[in-house]
Parts: structure tokens; C-alpha cells; sequence
């Protein structure tokens, strides 16, 4: 394996890593990373579409759909019927509540995950992380 592609394979296990570790603790609170993931998202952009969801959340249309129907069912968000066909996604009063302790949990999975690296490395790492994979699509 070449030096280009051990290093994708080694931001692919930190990855990993990380989403495991993150899906254990928001399990205490419970939630999944991915229902926090929506969750934030949908906190972020109140009344997007499940396309822009989708996206923010790297998810398909039909799985952030399904996805919505679940956190619909727990009565942590509200979808509402927005122009032409588009439905757009709120928080509710327990969604904000899950949200938050996902925050406090999401928080400390991250300062164990970079734990070993300095201040100075963690901004450099994330400059570089915001870099790759620019150039993939064109």
C-alpha cells in the first residue's frame, strides 16, 4: 500500500474509531450518533427540507426519511409541510433536550478522540482535514 493510500486509510480508522465511541456514549443519553447527528442539524437550519438534512448529515434522501420518521415517532422533532412538496423538520421541547446532553457527551468523546495531539496540532489537523478531498469531484 502506497503512502497516499495508508494515510486515507488511517483517516478512515480514526473515523471509525471515533463514530464507535460516540455511538456507545450517545447511547447512555438515549440516542445514536446518527439520530444526535440529524438532531444538530436539524438545530442548526430549523425548517430545512430532508434533502438539505440529508446532505449536512451525510445520509441518502430515503435514509435521513427514515431516519425522520423515527425521531418523529419519539416526538423529538416535527415535520411540517412547507411550498409545494418540500416538508420541513423542528426541534421539539424533548429534541432540544436531547440534543443538549448528546452536546455535553459529544464533547468529551472529542477531547478523549484528540487527546494526544496539541492545541497547535488540533487547528493544524483540522486546516488539513478541511482541505482534503477538495479536488475529488472535479
Amino acid at each position: 500500500m502506497d503512502e497516499l493510500q495508508a494515510t486515507l486509510r488511517a483517516l478512515k480508522r480514526a473515523q471509525y474509531r471515533n463514530h464507535r465511541a460516540m455511538d456507545r456514549a450517545l447511547g447512555v443519553v438515549g440516542t445514536t450518533l446518527a439520530q444526535w447527528d440529524a438532531l444538530r442539524a436539524i438545530s442548526e437550519a430549523p425548517d430545512s427540507p430532508a434533502h438539505a438534512l440529508a446532505v449536512a448529515t451525510f445520509q441518502s434522501d430515503q435514509a435521513f426519511g427514515t431516519l425522520g420518521n423515527r425521531l418523529e415517532a419519539q416526538g423529538l422533532i416535527e415535520r411540517t409541510t412547507g411550498k409545494g412538496r418540500r416538508i420541513e423538520h423542528r426541534l421539539t421541547a424533548p429534541g432540544k433536550k436531547v440534543l443538549a446532553a448528546g452536546e455535553t457527551v459529544a464533547s468529551r468523546v472529542a477531547v478523549r478522540s484528540l487527546s494526544l495531539l496539541s492545541k497547535a496540532e488540533v487547528a493544524r489537523l483540522h486546516e488539513l482535514l478541511l482541505r482534503v478531498g477538495e479536488r475529488v469531484d472535479e
